[in-house]
């Protein structure tokens, strides 16, 4: 680890979609154990971002992870009908056979993730927002990542249920030592939870400490308008 002391590393990255760059020459690095947040307006390119750091669309440039990193990623949509007549326990289990791993590491990754046990025996259709969202990170967690990749995790969650989901991704990272990337529009939850902020417009990127990196000028460039932040001493870095 010591010779490693970074999960990812990322070198001039750029990603192309039907002759247009989405993404150009980004440059960052994520410690191990750290919180990356990404931040920036529709169509900057976040989720294609995530995509890229797991090899599901082309790039050039470098993604090089740890050597022991075992990725897990949570997407903000999931290509699944959710009228399908499968319950969130057929779903776990399926993932547990391809992962090769006990059915009891699903009763793990469910207490993990704060869901109830009743309500794997729903059909995923009549889930909650919040009761999917966990039940995807629980998905992510049969596998035993040591770093997350989650695309906007409380999109479509009520705020109780956002704050259960923000307190379950500060207990991975802090107590289970796992490295974090989220991609979120909740500038509170950046300032509170994130060591490091990216942050992507098409004309613009930045990254480094929250407090440090999101000006008023750079947030006025990301949402095309004045953004006021109030921080108190316990909010962030």
């Amino acid at each position: 680890m010591a010779a490693e002391p970074n999960a990812l590393e990322v070198e001039d990255l750029t990603v192309r979609l039907g002759g247009t760059d989405v993404l150009r020459g980004l440059s960052f690095s994520v410690p191990r154990g750290s919180s990356l947040a990404v931040i920036g307006p529709n169509g900057s390119g976040k989720t294609v971002l995530f995509r890229a750091l797991i090899g599901a669309v082309a790039y050039s440039g470098t993604v090089r992870w740890a050597s022991d990193a075992r990725i897990g990623y949570v997407p903000q949509k999931l290509d699944l009908e959710r009228g399908l007549p499968i319950t969130g326990r057929d779903l776990l289990s399926a993932r547990a056979r391809v992962a090769a791993v006990s059915g009891t590491e699903i009763g793990r990754a469910v207490a993990r993730v704060g869901l109830a046990r009743d309500a794997l025996d729903k059909l995923v259709g009549t889930l909650s927002g919040g009761q999917f969202q966990r039940l995807l990170m629980a998905f992510a967690l049969l596998a035993d990542p040591n770093v997350l990749l989650l695309d906007e995790p409380t999109a479509g969650v009520d705020e109780p249920g956002q704050e259960r989901l923000n307190e379950i991704v500060r207990r991975l990272q802090h107590d289970d030592g796992v490295t974090v990337l989220l991609i979120s529009h909740d500038l509170s939850v950046v300032f509170r939870y994130a060591t490091n902020v990216l942050c992507l417009t098409r004309e613009h990127t930045c990254f480094g400490v929250p407090r440090q990196a999101l000006t008023a000028e750079v947030l006025a460039r990301v949402y095309g308008e004045p953004v006021g932040i109030f921080l108190h001493e316990a909010d962030g870095r």
